[in-house]
């Protein structure tokens, strides 16, 4: 809810970015703003800490510990953190901006509702806790300001600035500061400062209370009082105070506020599970009915809307007076006579004449009376507080046309509220509420719904994010994430988002996918097989497949000719672009010298031409009965390492 009132960051620019454009309300540690995001182009509430609080880095701690809190639970139902930081000594938290109404503002408007609406509001509610309950996370602080309905979209839980980890018993006191609101805090959070899951149902079940009464359920002269109340009492049943309210209903308030935690459902899942049982048992009369609220001890009559204002009796629809008639005056005087008639003699012969003037003066009385009844009467159907009016028709004017047509001479008040519209353009009116044509009081509001133009988000640049990343951006930009698929590349990491289908920054509708594309890495490469070929022939081929080339020490080859790889590493499958092969490049064979062995026994020669690394080849002459070696073949000289010389024995 707005107010009327400024602060002195009204039109500046915050930490570069964010433009503030009004006030929206004050709490306990800080200021609520709303400003533009002038980066992302969106409206945020921007929750900037008070000056005197800033100062203290206890609570500077408590505000950031709120952001990253909040900024965990990423669900639906639970307002998101954007952004946090300082500037100027402003600490400051930019959060999602929701167009609406707190559920306090509905139950002191409209009193208590139907329970089909009481349980409407509760469910999302606990469904959001439940979320944070599940991630660790308790509120500690859940009362109806808390809780935002906006114009479209889901009811969401705000503020978890005393949010906590959940241990086993975690404290609400602060060097000596009980939080939470006092209407609200459980026994255990009022007696011992601490709290779990299952404080939030307590005050999730008082919630409850509220919206089927319109009353709070322990309220008191003092805070001490209420805290009282909260430790040494317990709380009443909704249908003390609202007539045939269904039992299930009591026993869904009492199961959520018993005294004793250990009496609780453990978490608000199980709460809302025992919710959803209940209401899937109650008829559509019995959610659907108008409540009727005990007043000092009686049952109050419904307003027309079945609700009652702030726990008060509901209000009364008085029926419209008819008309004032003036009495027909002969009939009235005939009448008179008649009745004074006896035996033909006339009554008037026989009355006295102070007898004939008192009547005349009662009867000028009675038609004085008569014509004060019948002007008054006119002037309230016509100009007074009975009068009425027909609201016009408003559908497609400007609002200020819209303001001009409803307020001329003070006919009718002017509310707006705003939503989009896929037709109708920005700044025209869509509706009225009541509609066009409907009979009201002079002097009543009529609500008019001005178009915000068609509902559209930006698709934001999730390029380099993980799908996890991707997945909670976009989900808090109302859009949903569609199609995922993979594909290689060489410059975002294996993982990571490639791109999206619309491209980033493209305007969508809500809820609209976005598909996404995950990288599966650099796309892997055959390696070549170089083998045999030269040396700059084998590198030109390894590099142009997109890997590096390194060169092992070259070795002596009887098989590869000088300069050709004699062999490689990996000699085949698939690299990384960037990865490397290895080749050994050869030197050709090794020329040794060839010793000399004439002279020598065969077996001599033998052992000689081995040591010296070749083989040896035998040839004898008429059987070799000598057994000395005559010649070799090569004699002398040098021959390649592991070549034969052949030796003639005789």
């Amino acid at each position: 809810m707005t107010t009327a009132s400024t602060h002195p960051l009204v039109g500046d620019l915050v930490d570069g970015r964010y433009r503030v454009l009004r006030h929206l309300a004050d709490g306990g540690m800080a200021t609520v703003l709303l400003a533009t995001d002038t980066r992302l182009d969106r409206e945020v509430a921007l929750k900037v800490m008070r000056p005197d609080l800033a100062a203290d880095e206890t609570f500077v701690s408590r505000f950031r510990r709120e952001a990253r809190s909040a900024a965990r639970l990423s669900h639906p139902n639970v307002v998101p953190v954007f952004d946090q930081g300082e500037d100027g000594g402003q600490v400051f938290l930019a959060m999602e901006y929701v167009e609406g109404r707190t559920a306090r503002a509905v139950v002191d408007t409209e009193g208590a509702l139907t329970v089909r609406a009481a349980l409407d509001v509760l469910e999302p509610v606990l469904t959001g806790l439940a979320a944070a309950h599940e991630a660790g996370y308790i509120h500690r602080d859940v009362k109806p300001e808390n809780i935002l309905i906006p114009e479209r979209g889901a009811i969401k839980v705000a503020d978890f600035g005393l949010a906590r980890a959940v241990t086993s018993q975690t404290t609400t006191a602060e060097d000596g500061v009980l939080f939470g609101t006092v209407a609200y805090l459980s026994p255990e959070q009022v007696e011992r400062g601490i709290a779990d899951a299952r404080s939030d149902v307590y005050a999730a079940g008082l919630i409850l209370f509220e919206l089927l009464t319109g009353q709070r359920a322990i309220d008191g002269e003092s805070p001490i009082h209420v805290a009282f109340q909260h430790v040494h009492g317990s709380v009443p049943r909704p249908s003390e105070r609202v007539e045939d309210l269904p039992g299930e209903l009591d026993d869904l308030v009492a199961l959520a506020t018993a005294r004793d935690p250990d009496e609780r459902p453990r978490d608000a899942g199980a709460y809302l599970a025992e919710l959803q049982r209940v209401r899937a048992g109650l008829t559509p009369q019995e959610l659907d009915r108008r409540p009727h609220v005990v007043a000092g001890g009686a049952a109050a009559t419904a307003s027309p809307q079945g609700r009652s204002a702030g726990g008060a009796a509901a209000t009364v629809a008085h029926p419209r007076p008819e008309r004032t008639r003036a009495i027909d005056t002969g009939a009235a005087g005939a009448a008179a006579g008649g009745a004074g008639a006896a035996g033909g003699t006339s009554t008037a012969a026989a009355e006295p004449p102070s007898s004939r003037r008192g009547w005349r003066r009662a009867l000028v009385a009675l038609l004085l009376v008569v014509a004060v009844a019948a002007g008054g009467g006119w002037w309230w159907t016509q100009e007074g507080p009975g009068s009425t009016v027909v609201v016009p028709d408003v559908t497609g004017l400007s609002r200020a046309d819209a303001e001009a047509s409803l307020t001329q001479d003070g006919d009718l008040g002017y509310v707006e509220s705003a939503a989009f519209d896929e037709q109708v353009p920005k700044g025209e009116v869509i509706t009225s509420n009541p509609p066009t044509g409907t009979e009201l009081s002079k002097g009543s509001d009529v609500t008019v719904v001005v178009s915000k133009g068609p509902e559209r988000y930006e698709v934001p640049d999730l390029t380099g994010r993980t799908a996890a990343q991707a997945r909670t951006t976009v989900e808090r930009r109302t859009l949903t994430v569609g199609a995922t698929t993979q594909a290689w590349d060489d410059d975002v990491a294996k993982g990571r988002i490639v791109s999206t289908t619309p491209a980033p920054g493209t305007e969508v509708k809500r809820d609209a996918k976005v598909a996404l594309v995950v990288s599966k890495g650099p796309e892997p490469v055959a390696v070549p097989t170089v083998t045999g070929q030269g040396a700059e022939a084998a590198t030109g081929a390894i590099e142009e497949a997109g890997l590096e080339v390194t060169r092992a020490d070259d070795a002596y080859s009887t098989s590869v000719p000088k300069g050709s790889v004699i062999s490689q590493s990996p000699s085949s499958g698939t690299l990384l672009p960037g990865e490397t092969v290895m080749i050994t490049v050869s030197k050709g064979p090794e020329m040794v010298a060839v010793p000399s062995v004439e002279g020598l026994s065969r077996s001599a020669a033998t052992t000689k031409l081995e040591a010296a690394g070749f083989k040896v080849a035998v040839q004898t002459f008429l059987g070799g009965p000598l057994d000395e070696v005559r010649a070799s073949r090569p004699s002398g000289g040098t021959a390649p390492k592991g070549s034969t010389v052949t030796i003639l024995v005789v």
